[in-house]
């Protein structure tokens, strides 16, 4: 006991669980949002500065084909004047640098560049590493991560007239800023998301909570739940799933008081049935003596209460079984015949007026056997209630989709109070309706058994026309496949 507390202990609850779920969905969409809004933003970057690349190179390549020098309204023949001349008249991002690049790349390469400041932690034309680099390469474009930022380069060489050293312009785009913009993007994101989960987190708790009420309530409720105290019920509210599953667990306790109290009557009724024979047989072998006679009468005595006894276990024992679904195997059967045949056998239990009176002339699909069993029974409990000469009827009809088997009697009949009882276990009535038997009260119990047995049977009390009770088993008119 005290292992399976422990472990219930260290159970995760079903709140929790569902806020860290909720809360592992939401994370890893968020980071994906954000993820994947900075992969746009980025590549946004990437396509701007390429585009400014394209069109600065562009207009230079243009320049230089269409470009006239002011000094002699000539096309240029001075790669240095060509230069100076584009700078002077371009304008040029914050981010952004036009140079002119004119001799060979190491002492003897000078830089032309627009008149603007730009910070000296930045500036491309104070690298002399880097546009030596750029110099000296034979590609159009590229990149150069340093230590002070990422450069995106693109360049158009100058060929010279004179046979001297090439030249180049140069428009290098200065990328940090633009990329800081896109990871500034993703850090509010973040940002955002953390306040979104921590939200999340409290009115999660908050929702499950009461979500899960309900199924708290169920759990308390069973926890207090005891064979002795069954009566406890969960309060319905709404008609959501919890409220069906509310009305579902309140059916199931319904369900089980009536078992339980139904099993506590039974074994109380049967003690009290069984404990009376128990006692008349110690009884009589205790006060047995030594006269023969007496002792053959004390053991006729004795016989009879051990064969009533035995009667009341083998009744106990049926009605056990009458809860198995094998309880009852149909088959095909004419009723006719089988009306026949328990009129027969029913004619041997007393010398009564017996009468056979309807009989349903068609096929039905039940259990013959415990069909038989149960009218013997009710012509025997007919018997027990008449006296010799008194009408006792048995006959079958069918009616709107059913089958009626009946046995009717002309005895003292069933007083109103008791018809509701004498289907029950153990139960006689408040008044019997002839002489005292030996019967436990279940012959009828069993019967009441075997209709339900059958789909949608049962069994019913009536009035007998001019006086007495009619028994009827009602059973579902089943045709045969």
């Amino acid at each position: 006991m005290t292992t399976s507390v422990k472990r219930a202990d260290h159970r995760v609850s079903a709140r929790v669980r569902i806020l860290l779920w909720l809360l592992f969905v939401m994370a890893v969409a968020l980071a994906a949002v954000a993820v994947a809004t900075r992969s746009i933003l980025l590549r946004d970057v990437d396509h701007r500065i390429n585009q400014l690349l394209t069109q600065e190179t562009g207009e230079f390549a243009n320049f230089v084909e269409q470009g006239v020098d002011p000094a002699t309204g000539r096309r240029f023949t001075d790669p240095d004047a060509l230069l100076r001349i584009f700078l002077q008249r371009q304008y040029s991002d914050p981010d952004e640098e036009l140079l002119g690049l004119v001799g060979t790349s190491g002492t003897g390469l000078r830089v032309i560049r627009q008149s603007r400041d730009l910070p000296t932690t930045v500036a491309l034309h104070r690298d002399r590493v880097s546009l030596d680099a750029i110099a000296a390469s034979d590609a159009s474009s590229g990149r150069i991560e340093r230590a002070r930022g990422e450069v995106r380069w693109a360049k158009v060489p100058i060929g010279s007239p004179g046979g001297g050293g090439d030249s180049a312009f140069v428009v290098a785009f200065h990328a940090d800023r633009e990329r800081a913009v896109a990871d500034e993007a993703f850090r509010v994101l973040l940002a955002i998301s953390g306040v979104a989960l921590l939200m999340t987190t409290g009115i999660g708790w908050a929702v499950a909570g009461r979500i899960l009420a309900p199924v708290r309530v169920v759990r308390a409720t069973a926890a207090e739940l005891t064979e002795r105290d069954l009566t406890q019920r969960i309060p319905v509210q709404g008609r959501d799933d919890i409220a069906a599953l509310a009305e579902t667990f309140n059916a199931m306790l319904d369900r089980l008081e009536q078992a339980f109290a139904g099993q506590r009557q039974f074994v109380d009724d049967a003690g009290h049935e069984l404990s009376t024979p128990i006692t008349i047989v110690r009884g009589h072998l205790e006060l047995m003596g030594e006269d023969p006679a007496e002792q053959r009468e004390t053991v006729r005595l004795v016989t009879d209460e051990l064969d009533r006894m035995s009667r009341i276990v083998e009744d106990l024992l049926l009605l056990a079984k009458a809860e198995r679904p094998d309880f009852v195997r149909t088959e095909p059967v004419q009723l006719a015949e089988l009306t026949a045949d328990v009129f027969v056998k029913a004619r041997a239990l007393g010398e009564r007026d017996w009468a056979l009176e309807g009989v349903a002339d068609r096929e039905a699909v039940l259990d013959p056997q415990r069909i038989t069993q149960a009218m013997v029974q009710l012509a025997q409990n007919a018997v027990q209630h008449t006296v010799p000469g008194q009408r006792i009827a048995i006959g079958s009809r069918t009616a709107e989709g059913r089958i009626e088997l009946y046995v009717a009697d002309n005895g003292p009949g069933v007083q109103e109070q008791d018809a509701e009882v004498v289907f029950e276990r153990f139960r006689r009535g408040t008044a019997r309706r002839g002489a005292r038997t030996s019967g436990a009260g279940l012959g009828l119990s069993i019967v009441r058994a075997i209709a339900e047995g059958h789909r949608g049977g049962r069994v019913e009390l009536r009035p007998t026309e001019g006086g007495g009770a009619t028994f009827v088993l009602v059973l579902v008119l089943e045709e045969s496949p």
